[in-house]
C-alpha cells in the first residue's frame, strides 16, 4: 500500500548495513542528495493523480471518516476512533497483494460513474463490530476467520450505512450513489480492473474499543477518470462559497413551503369498540361517540393535533370557527 517514492524493505536493509559497516556516511548521503534533486520516474506505473487531487481526496475521506465515527459511536455505544492514515496511488495488482486473506471486501458502485470501487475492512474490526452487536464487549477475535451467513446479513447493513456516509461526504464536490454489488471474503475474487491499471487507495486507521485495523478504499483512476477536473481545493472551496444560503435562496425556499399541501383533518369525535361489537355493526346502527355536543372539536395537521374549534354552516358548506390554538410541542416551547 505504499507509494512509488517508499523504500522497500530490501533497500532499507541495506542502507542501514552501509551505514553500519562504513561503506557510506549520512554526511555523504545528504551531499549526494544535494547535488542530484531528480525524481526517477517509472513509466510502467505513471501517476495519474496530482498532489492537489490527492489533497482533495484527504479532505474528501476526512469528512467520510468523522461522518463514519458519528454513526458507528451513536449504533454501538462505545468508543470509535476512525481517522485517514494516507492517501496514495499504486497499482491495482499492488492493492489485491497487500489484503489480508480472509477479509471483507465489498464492491460497490459510484453511480453515475461508471465501475466498481472496494471498500475492505480488517476482519479484526469487523467481528469486533459483530461482537458489539450481538451484545458483546467488542473483543477482537483469536484469529481472523470468515463471516458466516448470519454475520454477513448483519455487517451489509453497517457497509450499506457506510456508502450513505460516502455519499454525504462526497456531495460537496460530486453527486454519487454509492450502492453495494457484491461481498467477498478472498481477495483473488476481485477483479474489478486489470492488475496494471492505477488506483488510488484512501487508508483508514480505525479503532473500536480493544480492537485495531485498517480500512481501505481503493478506487480505480478510469472511475474517477470523469471528474478529475473536480477534485481540486479551488473547486472545492468554491462549491462550498456557492451553496452558502443566500437571501433570494432562503426566500425561494420560503415560498415553496407555503404552498405545499398539508393533510387538515377536524376530528369529530371518538369510540371504544370491543371487536365482537364491530363484527356485529351493521347499516342503521348508532355509534356513541365520547365527544359531547358542547364540546371543541380537534383540529388536526397530519397526527398532531394543533388547533380546537367548533363546527358551523357556511354558504351551505360545512365549516368549522378556530376557537383555541394548541401551541404544545412546537419549537418555541421545547
Amino acid at each position: 500500500m505504499a507509494g512509488p517514492d517508499v523504500l522497500s524493505q530490501s533497500e532499507i536493509d541495506e542502507l542501514l548495513s552501509a551505514l553500519s559497516t562504513g561503506v557510506v556516511t549520512a554526511e555523504e548521503i545528504k551531499t549526494e542528495e544535494k547535488q542530484r534533486k531528480i525524481k526517477i520516474y517509472d513509466f510502467k506505473r505513471p501517476d495519474k493523480f496530482s498532489k492537489d487531487q490527492i489533497r482533495t481526496l484527504y479532505m474528501l475521506h476526512e469528512n467520510f471518516a468523522r461522518l463514519l465515527n458519528t454513526y458507528l459511536s451513536a449504533h454501538l455505544r462505545t468508543l470509535i476512533h476512525i481517522d485517514v492514515a494516507s492517501v496514495d496511488q499504486l497499482t491495482y495488482e499492488e492493492f489485491i497483494r497487500s489484503m489480508p486473506n480472509p477479509s471483507v471486501i465489498s464492491i460497490f458502485q459510484m453511480r453515475p460513474l461508471k465501475g466498481n470501487a472496494i471498500l475492505e475492512i480488517n476482519p479484526n474490526i469487523v467481528l469486533a463490530i459483530i461482537d458489539r452487536l450481538f451484545g458483546g464487549p467488542g473483543l477482537p477475535p483469536a484469529k481472523p476467520r470468515s463471516l458466516t451467513d448470519i454475520e454477513e446479513a448483519i455487517i451489509r447493513k453497517v457497509i450499506n450505512k457506510a456508502m450513505e456516509n460516502m455519499q454525504d461526504a462526497w456531495k460537496q464536490v460530486v453527486a454519487i450513489e454509492p450502492r453495494m454489488e457484491a461481498l467477498e471474503t478472498n481477495p483473488q475474487f476481485t477483479q474489478i480492473v486489470p492488475p496494471n491499471d492505477m488506483v488510488v487507495l484512501i487508508t483508514l486507521q480505525a479503532k473500536i474499543g480493544q480492537a485495531e485495523g485498517l480500512m481501505n478504499i481503493c478506487i480505480p483512476y478510469l472511475v474517477l477518470e470523469p471528474i478529475m477536473s473536480k477534485l481540486t481545493t479551488t473547486f472545492w472551496v468554491s462549491a462550498a462559497t456557492a451553496k452558502q444560503a443566500s437571501p433570494e435562496t432562503v426566500n425561494v425556499l420560503k415560498r415553496k413551503i407555503e404552498r405545499t399541501l398539508i393533510p387538515f383533518i377536524v376530528e369529530l369525535g371518538r369510540a371504544t369498540v370491543t371487536v365482537h361489537e364491530l363484527l356485529d355493526l351493521g347499516v342503521g346502527d348508532v355509534l356513541q361517540l365520547e365527544t359531547k355536543a358542547e364540546n371543541d372539536l380537534s383540529l388536526m395537521i397530519g397526527s398532531r393535533e394543533k388547533f380546537k374549534c367548533k363546527p358551523g354552516i357556511i354558504a351551505n358548506r360545512n365549516a368549522v370557527q378556530i376557537t383555541q390554538v394548541i401551541s404544545q410541542g412546537d419549537d418555541n416551547n421545547e
